[in-house]
């Protein structure tokens, strides 16, 4: 193994030291994304409502990792992290959010909406649930067409209790297709405990009645996360249907802007946030492993937090959209 394909933490997708360096970077980029979106909404510079993903990194960022370009997702309204793990341009994404005509949907999606067909990205949904038939029909698609993609549905646990779930899982499953259900798990359903919610004290025990896989892990250990969506992607790939995957992760902020989070306790997201935040954990294992130093660690972060400040530039310095351009997108050529 040559020195640019060195492996010092084993994973089963075989990503290199120079692919998880990437990884980590997009850890940080994600994180970085979110709390400049949390600041700019504060100050009025984002309109709508936004959902933040902050301590979820590792399940968006180790999923998309092992995802090729020609894979399709469909990310939830709680979706930057996920998109920008699927390779999306960051200063469309941040011009996007700001109504800019250079944005992923020339403006006219925001926070909930980005859709990014380049990297496959088949669209985030503001309907919970909505991603689960989206995927679904895309890997039927691949199915018909003979081709080796696979759809990944992003969701959160919450949507587990839609009817789209239930319809959409039953139909991969006897049809055996090439779909990954991937459900963040982050502990609450809007404004409660989904364990309050359900009966099943694992939701990957849902995917028993359909007769597919199902899967628990810990969303917030990187290695972890890439090592199961890797063998589900590939088992999907390979023919042999669909899998169920829940990722076990917290979100620190509240469900949306206009969460107080007054259903949990200081101490609950204290003990998250010092205890298990996804990305101090990835970069102790990869120091540990020697895939870099704690100086090269710290100038990946840095790196990152520049990327997302000149993201912002990059969205204020772009163009308004002129007044007819209303009418334009709102039906297929």
């Amino acid at each position: 193994m040559s020195e640019t394909s060195k492996m010092s933490v084993p994973n089963r997708a075989g990503l290199t030291d120079e692919d998880l360096k990437k990884v980590f970077r997009t850890m940080w980029e994600i994180r970085y994304f979110d709390e400049k979106v949390d600041q700019l909404f504060a100050k009025g510079l984002i309109h709508g409502t936004t959902h933040l993903a902050v301590g979820q990194e590792s399940s968006s960022a180790g999923s998309g990792a092992v995802l090729r370009k020609t894979d399709w997702i469909t990310a939830t309204h709680r979706g930057h992290g996920q998109t920008i793990a699927k390779g999306c341009n960051i200063n469309e994404m941040m011009a996007e959010l700001f109504g800019r005509t250079t944005g992923t949907n020339n403006g006219k999606g925001g926070s909930m909406h980005i859709a990014d067909l380049d990297t496959g990205n088949l669209g985030a949904n503001g309907i919970v649930g909505g991603g689960f038939p989206i995927a679904t029909g895309a890997a039927l698609t691949a199915k018909m067409k003979g081709q080796d993609n696979v759809a990944l549905a992003y969701a959160g646990d919450g949507s587990t209790n839609e009817g789209s779930f239930h319809e959409a899982v039953n139909l991969a499953a006897i049809w055996d297709l090439p779909v990954v259900y991937f459900i963040e798990n982050n502990q609450y359903g809007m404004s409660g405990p989904f364990k309050t919610m359900m009966r099943v004290d694992k939701l990957s025990d849902r995917a028993k009645a359909y007769g597919i896989e199902g899967v628990t892990i810990d969303g917030n250990d990187l290695i972890e996360v890439i090592n199961t969506t890797y063998d589900a992607v590939e088992k999907a790939r390979r023919g042999e249907g669909p899998t169920l995957i829940e990722a076990m992760t917290y979100r620190w902020k509240g469900h949306s802007k206009s969460d107080a989070k007054k259903y949990r306790t200081k101490e609950e997201e204290e003990d998250w946030r010092k205890n298990r935040d996804p990305i101090k954990l990835a970069k102790d294992k990869f120091v540990a492993a020697g895939l870099f130093t704690e100086e090269e660690a710290e100038a990946i972060r840095v790196e990152s937090k520049q990327a997302i400040e000149d993201a912002v530039k990059f969205a204020e310095e772009s163009p308004m959209p002129e007044i007819e351009s209303m009418y334009e997108d709102v039906y297929s050529d």
